[in-house]
Formats: C-alpha cells, sequence, structure tokens
C-alpha cells in the first residue's frame, strides 16, 4: 500500500475530546440531546475549529479513545487551523497537548490500494432509506417490513436487512455506467454482521423556510444506528481510497459513516 500522487493526500485524525469541555461548550449552544448523542456537538466543534476543512467522516468513540477522521488537511494545515482556533473549541476537541495526553496527531494513510487486498472492517452507520417525492428519511428495516407484508412474505430480521442496505451502498447502481460515482464498485462484501443496534434521536437543522431571511431549527429526529463489521475485498484501489474519504450512507457529517480497517486476511 502506498500513497498515489495523482490523488489528494488522506489522513487519520486522532484527537481526545475533553468530555467536561465537551458537555459544557455542547450545553451553552445548546447542542446536548437528551439520549447523549455528541454528534452534532461534535459537527459543531469540528466546523468551528476548520472550517470548510472539517474533517469527515469521524467517530467519536469514548472518552478513553477519543476521536477518528479522514481529512484531507495536511500536516501543515492541521497546525494553522488549531494556532488560530478559539482556545474553549480547541480544548474541548482535545487539539493540544494536556497533562492526560499529547495532543491530536494527524497520520498519513494509503491512497492506493492493491486489488484484491482483504481488510477487516468496522462502521457505524444510520441505515435509512429516502422515500416518496419529498425524500422524508426511513429506517431501512421499517420498509422492508412493509415492503413484506404488501407482498404477503415474512420480512427479514434487522440484522439481514442492514447487511443487504450496506451492501447497496458499496455497489454501482444499476445502469450508473460512466455516470457512476467515484467511490461505487470500490469493494466486494466478503461477510457482514451487525454488531449493535439502538434506536436513537439525532439533532438536525430544519430546511429554511419561505422567509425573510430564511430561519433553520434545531429538532430532534429518530432512526437506526447501527455499527456493522465484517471483511471486505478492494476491488477498484482509487475507488476505495475515494470511498474511505467520503464515508458510507448519510449523516457522515454527524459521526456516522466512518469505514474503520484492520488487517482481514
Amino acid at each position: 500500500m502506498s500513497n498515489d500522487p495523482q490523488q489528494p493526500a488522506l489522513h487519520l485524525l486522532h484527537s481526545r475530546p475533553d468530555p467536561r469541555r465537551l458537555a459544557a461548550w455542547a450545553a451553552r449552544h445548546g447542542l446536548l440531546h437528551a439520549q447523549g448523542d455528541l454528534g452534532y456537538a461534535l459537527h459543531a466543534l469540528l466546523h468551528a475549529a476548520f472550517g470548510k476543512q472539517a474533517p469527515q467522516p469521524f467517530r467519536y468513540l469514548d472518552a478513553a479513545q477519543g476521536l477518528l477522521a479522514y481529512t484531507r488537511m495536511t500536516p501543515d494545515e492541521l497546525r494553522g487551523h488549531i494556532a488560530l482556533a478559539d482556545p474553549d473549541v480547541a480544548a474541548a476537541l482535545g487539539l493540544g497537548a494536556t497533562a492526560e495526553h499529547g495532543g491530536c496527531s494527524l497520520r498519513a494513510f494509503p491512497t492506493r490500494w492493491p486489488v484484491g487486498h482483504v481488510l477487516g472492517f468496522e462502521v457505524r452507520v444510520r441505515p435509512i432509506i429516502r422515500e416518496g417525492a419529498t425524500r422524508q428519511e426511513r429506517d431501512a428495516f421499517l420498509a422492508a417490513v412493509q415492503a413484506a407484508e404488501a407482498a404477503g412474505s415474512e420480512p427479514d430480521d434487522r440484522g439481514t436487512v442492514y447487511r443487504r442496505w450496506l451492501i447497496e451502498q458499496l455497489s454501482v447502481r444499476e445502469g450508473g455506467g460512466a455516470s457512476a460515482e467515484p467511490w461505487q464498485g470500490a469493494v466486494e462484501v466478503i461477510e457482514v454482521r451487525m454488531e449493535r443496534f439502538r434506536l436513537l434521536d439525532v439533532i438536525r437543522q430544519t430546511q429554511p423556510k419561505q422567509a425573510e431571511p430564511p430561519q433553520r431549527q434545531r429538532r430532534a429526529v429518530g432512526g437506526p444506528d447501527a455499527v456493522l463489521a465484517g471483511r471486505l475485498r478492494v476491488v477498484d484501489g482509487q475507488a476505495f481510497a475515494a470511498l474511505l474519504a467520503r464515508g458510507v450512507g448519510r449523516h457522515r457529517a454527524f459521526g456516522f459513516g466512518m469505514l474503520m480497517l484492520r488487517p482481514g486476511g
């Protein structure tokens, strides 16, 4: 595995957000949620620190393991943003060194992967589909249950539906051809299982209404929160690098969709 000079650099960012400072900043900005989801608060903090270069997708593991994210930022760009960041924001994200840790780190990640390479993966996803003219989001499992009932058949279990959803997310859309996204068809999923599931409300902003000026409001949106794990095989190395940088599914800027990799031969 090596970096491709024709591909934009990709780095893995690691930081250890301070739970107390993170909670205080989120409360001050009205971003704390009753169920404890920190996705929107971390999204807002990353944008406050890095602006348009805010790392995503990201995954917050816990207070001990911290936050991981893929980013196109270079080490110099990272240092520049940290130097100019609001001190409260930098402290909440754990960007600087403290008595507990040495601050955030940035590690170069491969941008070229050999075809056929097998890797283990884990990904936290929001397995939803968008339906109707309004493109309203709906749990993929509930949609599958309704479809099975309409057909008079027995519905698949939740794990099976989510495994199928993940494979569909990573496949080239039928008829895509040259218009397929650069990350589609990057991998073949060898096996996948559902490691964890819960229903979770997350904070999102409504779309602006016809007003002067347009008003956006925060609201809680319910839906599935699942962790899927398994093994995959690289089919297109360049597309795989693009997939890592993009992430899987929707809500990728809010803590979902980051493919975490491990040796999986």
